[in-house]
């Protein structure tokens, strides 16, 4: 196993502690002591425990945010593109499960310019979602009558709560709860045409009904 640098080292240090005393509960001279470094050592790296929190929140809304674009330009149909980034946003549970943990719990800790730009990489998420969605629409591959908008929140939201009860070491995998979600998403919204369309994901559709 590769050594982890002294960045990552107070990353990991500070996910436990977070979580285990809250961010107010931990201070610079206690993450300190407990990676094993100095108060020179911390703010090498970062500026201020606020930067360490935006850093935290960061890493896992930015992996998302590059697997969405990535989907939505190497995936042929609407029906693909949604099902890579509802794959790549499930897994981010297990990939991410402290950060996202710690995110949960003291997001409302973020101020000013770090509140603004995990702001913005949330919304542009949610908008390629949506652009997904539009797509698919008007290409005839998703029902035109479910509101995009709508379907997009509830994507968003079924996928975040995933964070309350999957466990690493549970029955199901990760990649098979993600599944599961394609298979609850695709089924509500695809048509015929898109089941035509569904190339790689076809495994979700076979022998399936479209209403």
């Amino acid at each position: 196993m590769p050594k982890r640098n002294l960045k990552q080292r107070i990353i990991d240090t500070s996910l436990v502690m977070f979580e285990k005393y809250g961010y107010h509960g931990v201070t610079v001279d206690q993450i300190v002591e407990e990676t094993g470094t100095s108060k020179g050592g911390f703010y090498h790296n970062f500026k201020s425990k606020d930067e360490l929190l935006y850093h935290i929140h960061d890493m896992f809304i930015t992996y998302v945010l590059n697997r969405a674009k990535e989907a939505y330009h190497h995936c042929d149909s609407p029906v693909e593109k949604l099902c890579a980034i509802v794959l790549s946003f499930t897994k981010v549970f297990d990939l991410y499960k402290p950060h996202i943990t710690v995110f949960y719990q003291e997001s409302t800790y973020l101020k000013g310019e770090f509140q603004q730009e995990i702001h913005e990489k949330r919304d542009a998420y949610r908008k390629i979602i949506l652009q997904v969605i539009r797509e698919g629409q008007e290409s005839g591959d998703f029902r035109p009558e479910v509101p995009a908008e709508i379907t997009t929140m509830a994507i968003i939201g079924m996928v975040n709560w995933t964070y309350k009860w999957f466990k690493q070491d549970g029955e199901l995998s990760i990649e098979k709860i993600a599944e599961i979600f394609n298979d609850l998403l695709v089924h509500a919204l695809i048509t015929e045409k898109g089941r035509d369309n569904a190339g790689t994901f076809k495994y979700l559709l076979k022998n399936q009904p479209v209403n």
